[in-house]
């Protein structure tokens, strides 16, 4: 009987621990980590630098980047595979995820300019069945019909019903290929009806608002003036974005800001959107613009 009391004793002492360990305010406030994404363009360049990926990783430990944007396009792709391996090797051992960003400013149309981009998915995908381990995570989007001037004006989305039918069809090859899927945004696509905002945020599962031209390094204003302004205009779009929809399936969304936009400041404006959304169930986190804006100001 002593030892089966001494055991009980010690299992409740056991319990005990965990449960103050659990109720402890740091342990309490532990959340699912918040998005924190970088855009890479030019990605042979940057990779062909001495070095170049080690800097890029070193950045990203520094900056607390969890995500990475990495510019594919179809000529440089097989040219660049060996570098792209162990890039993706170096972000994995730090738990970076690594996104294949694909652009267009056609891929909103049926036929030859939707295949292109496709066939750049497609292609991503036996990347990844060639590579298990090096493998991209997800791919990143940047699809902009608004470029074009037929499709230019306040309120114009005659291009979206074809830009979200591009979405989903990557969408249906990357899932099943174990990717994500993630799409930049601009905040004109925010101001359309509830019906268009539901066929936007139902089409993928991550959206990134890009999120430009608020401020800029020589219009005056204060540090505080400044991220107030980034905090309010967030929490603006979101609320903009979700107005109406109920649907529990509705893709999150992150925030983009630039670096030309705030110079030096950039980090301290992206702690403000954490500061300002975290407990918005729709924020996703926030992405930072860009890589090379950092490179050229080295």
């Amino acid at each position: 009987m002593k030892g089966s009391r001494t055991s009980a004793a010690s299992i409740s002492i056991l319990w005990s621990l965990v449960f103050g360990l659990l109720t402890h305010p740091s342990f309490a406030e532990v959340a699912p980590s918040l998005v924190h994404g970088l855009w890479v363009w030019k990605s042979p360049t940057v990779l062909a630098a001495p070095r170049g990926a080690e800097t890029l990783w070193n950045f990203c430990k520094s900056e607390g980047i969890n995500e990475v944007y990495v510019s594919i396009s179809a000529r440089s792709e097989a040219a660049e595979e060996n570098q792209l391996v162990h890039l993706i090797t170096l972000l994995h051992r730090s738990n970076i995820r690594v996104e294949a960003l694909l652009s267009s400013t056609d891929a909103d149309e049926p036929g030859k300019h939707r295949e292109t981009l496709l066939n750049h998915v497609r292609e991503i995908v036996r990347f990844n069945q060639r590579h298990s381990k090096e493998r991209f995570d997800g791919v990143h989007l940047d699809v902009e019909p608004q470029q074009r001037a037929e499709n230019k004006g306040p309120g114009n989305l005659r291009f979206l019903p074809g830009l979200t039918d591009a979405f989903r069809e990557v969408r249906s090859l990357a899932e099943p290929a174990g990717m994500t899927v993630n799409a930049d945004i601009q905040n004109k696509l925010l101001k359309g009806s509830p019906n268009e905002r539901k066929m936007l945020l139902s089409a993928v599962p991550r959206v990134t608002l890009m999120m430009y031209e608020l401020s800029s390094p020589s219009d005056g204003e204060g540090v505080e003036q400044k991220a107030e302004k980034v905090g309010k205009a967030s929490q603006r779009f979101l609320d903009l974005a979700y107005d109406g929809l109920a649907d529990q399936r509705l893709a999150k969304m992150a925030i983009a800001l630039r670096t030309p936009d705030y110079d030096e400041l950039l980090p301290t404006m992206l702690k403000k959107l954490d500061d300002a959304n975290r407990s918005n169930s729709h924020y996703l986190g926030w992405a930072r613009h860009s890589y090379n804006d950092y490179l050229k100001s080295k």
